[in-house]
């Protein structure tokens, strides 16, 4: 009687209706470009109404090409550039990719809002206080400008793997990765945004989306890169004034991936989407050419990225729109 029991449930359980699993996308990368895709991937999800589970990881740019070159993602999330070692490494495991800008970024330098001495700081100064040299030398605000206080200066900015620490270096020192040792390093944002809410002295960098969400909090300093201090805003990264920290932020999508269905319907989703969600987040959205010449390199198969290895600061975006991708 068992195995009769046996075979009726076992025919029973097979004629139910399978329960399709959810497909998944993987993204990993960048906690500044995170705001964006979060708030990409919450209003796809919701279209196709628990189909497709998108996964949206911040282990930083570096860290996420290291697993988007080890085929390990489908998107990688990137502050800056693919660079040389990067590419070589996606060549390596046969992984091909399209590099789409998605959105403009203003990388906020941010004080204490008890700080009432520094609404500005100059290029020069900032390199000052970052420059491998400045490693347990340069510890006070004082000895930045002799009428700021003696007071210690305590910093916060984004860990090794962050591609915002590789833009900030590169910009503000003047070669990538480049920096002094001695602060608090991390790829989490919101870290940054407790250690300098928390401690009067602070002084730290990252993304401008984050001061926004915590601006009650922070403070932004105005930076004056020769022409006078200029405030991070919307305004002054769409009329190039705010330099030299206004840059363009990526996705990078595996041509293997965008094979899927569903990952290439996500990443037009993006597209089509960025303009308005892109604000919602508070970055500054390309213009609408831009995104059109994203969805048309797809449909192309144009892959491979216009930079060609290096690290570049102050590319404005109609620039890069002229060029021509390589792999």
């Amino acid at each position: 009687m068992k195995w009769m029991l046996f075979i009726l449930v076992a025919g029973w359980l097979a004629a139910q209706p399978s329960v399709a699993k959810a497909q998944v996308i993987q993204i990993d990368g960048s906690s500044t470009v995170f705001p964006v895709t979060e708030a990409v991937a919450e209003e796809f999800q919701k279209s196709k109404k628990g189909k497709v589970k998108v996964t949206v990881g911040i282990s930083g740019t570096g860290g996420g090409f290291k697993k988007f070159c080890r085929g390990e993602t489908d998107i990688s999330d990137a502050s800056r550039p693919i660079l040389k070692q990067e590419i070589d490494a996606c060549k390596g495991s046969g992984v091909e990719f399209f590099e789409l800008p998605v959105a403009y970024d203003a990388l906020t330098v941010i004080v204490n809002p008890k700080n009432d001495w520094a609404p500005s700081m100059t290029v020069a100064e900032l390199k000052k206080i970052w420059e491998p040299s400045a490693q347990g030398k340069v510890t006070t605000w004082n000895q930045i400008r002799p009428n700021w206080p003696n007071a210690p200066l305590k910093l916060f900015g984004a860990g090794a793997d962050s591609g915002t620490f590789d833009y900030f270096t590169e910009a503000i020192v003047g070669k990538a990765k480049s920096s002094r040792g001695d602060f608090t390093a991390s790829e989490d944002d919101n870290v940054l945004v407790q250690g300098v809410a928390n401690d009067r002295n602070a002084l730290g960098f990252f993304g401008f989306a984050y001061y926004i969400e915590n601006q009650k909090k922070l403070k932004a300093v105005a930076i004056d890169g020769g022409k006078g201090p200029v405030a991070p805003s919307a305004k002054t990264v769409e009329d190039g004034t705010y330099q030299p920290l206004s840059r363009p932020i990526f996705i990078y999508v595996s041509k293997k991936a965008i094979a899927k269905p569903e990952v290439k319907e996500f990443v037009e989703f993006y597209l089509k989407n960025a303009p308005t969600l892109v604000k919602e987040v508070k970055y500054v959205a390309l213009p609408a050419k831009a995104y059109t010449l994203g969805l048309e390199h797809i449909q192309k198969g144009k892959i491979g990225t216009v930079f060609g290895g290096e690290a570049e600061v102050g590319v404005k975006i109609d620039d890069l729109l002229k060029r021509e991708a390589k792999f």
